[in-house]
């Protein structure tokens, strides 16, 4: 029988900033997507209608479904989520059902009637069972052996599977995602320098076996060649940004979004907005993320166990960590590699399982002390 939590008033602040920031992508998305989706589809709001359907009212569905139960529920199916994400990892490959939308990935799962990508619920499934095993008390994890290689044993799977679709973007979450909740774990500083040592090297090797993927590289080095080639979009993206100035051109005034800037509803969002609101609301856009995060981490540390700690850190490392991936891409920190913002990109998937990972966290900060 499914435990329900005690009656306690959920954290109302944190979900207020959440759906501050939904509304916010909704309304920034309705701008973005619009030229695009006139030119493609014949309505300028096909976006924001896909965005409605296929995420929020899922997502606000399953949102009201897991605020209901107690973290010793979610400590108890973790074993479940993993699998049941792992198997739809490896559905991709199956001809048929797999799914390709563009020409170096195969990420999604199609039926037909319905089409999603199962890495976006990898990143909750892999926090779940991470948050399980490293608060088990009796792991070690300064026992190489049996403490630390079982849980790497259990990371190495999902990444993998992800490098081979190949989506490198979700593969750095997750090994953000991984290597923080193994630092909050308390994982001896040996490990973690070895680990993320190992981890550079593979990102590095990564780069180097595939040529496009080297061009992202060398054009986030470089981003002054080949402006109208592999360098097309993250100087579109500059230019956006740079356009927007302080104060922005106006809602719905921007130049780049009518077929100049690719991705517009996707990963180049924030661009549009630093280009439309300029660099006070483009800012101000970062803060409140940070904000969401430090409201979350507050809401861990008051779980009631050591399970409902890791579990809400590692989701609010994943909202930052993807968040700051996204956006460092758009203003030159980082190089591109597809990740979209998470509340405001376009994606049914992607806002479907961030609000069932906020119903988990309303559900923790319920039963917390």
């Amino acid at each position: 029988m499914l435990e329900r939590v005690a009656e306690k008033k959920t954290d109302r602040l944190f979900l207020l900033y959440v759906a501050i920031l939904i509304l916010f992508g909704l309304a920034a998305l309705a701008s973005a997507s619009a030229p695009y989706g006139y030119s493609r589809f014949g309505d300028i709001y096909y976006f924001v209608k896909r965005q409605i359907f296929y995420g929020l009212l899922p997502g606000l569905l399953i949102f009201f479904i897991f605020i209901r139960f107690k973290a010793r529920f979610w400590q108890r199916v973790s074993w479940v989520a993993y699998f049941a994400c792992l198997a739809a990892l490896i559905i991709v490959f199956i001809p048929g059902v797999g799914a390709d939308f563009n020409k170096y990935a195969k990420s999604w799962i199609d039926i037909g009637f319905f089409h999603f990508q199962p890495a976006e619920f990898v990143k909750l499934g892999l926090i779940m069972v991470l948050a399980q095993m490293l608060s088990d008390p009796r792991r070690d994890l300064r026992d190489f052996k049996h403490g630390l290689l079982p849980v790497l044993g259990v990371i190495a799977p999902v990444m993998f599977l992800v490098l081979f679709q190949p989506d490198i973007g979700t593969l750095a979450v997750l090994g953000g995602i991984s290597y923080s909740m193994l630092f909050l774990a308390k994982t001896p500083k040996i490990y973690l320098a070895i680990i993320g040592l190992l981890g550079v090297a593979g990102f590095a090797l990564i780069a180097l076996v595939a040529p496009y993927r080297m061009d992202r590289l060398t054009i986030f080095l470089h981003p002054e060649l080949d402006p109208q080639g592999v360098g097309y979009h993250v100087n579109q993206a500059y230019l956006a940004v740079g356009s927007g100035g302080f104060w922005g051109l106006g809602l719905g005034h921007s130049r780049q979004k009518h077929a100049y800037l690719p991705e517009v509803q996707a990963d180049s969002i924030y661009a549009v907005i630093a280009e439309e609101l300029g660099f006070l609301f483009s800012a101000g856009l970062m803060v409140f993320i940070l904000l969401i995060a430090w409201r979350g981490f507050n809401i861990a540390k008051e779980a009631s166990d050591e399970y409902g700690y890791l579990l809400v850190c590692g989701i609010m490392v994943w909202f930052f960590w993807q968040s700051f991936i996204n956006i460092g891409a758009m203003v030159g920190l980082l190089p591109l590699t597809g990740v979209t913002l998470p509340f405001v990109s376009h994606g049914g998937s992607s806002l479907m399982i961030s609000l069932a990972a906020v119903g988990i966290v309303a559900s923790v900060s319920r039963g917390s002390r």
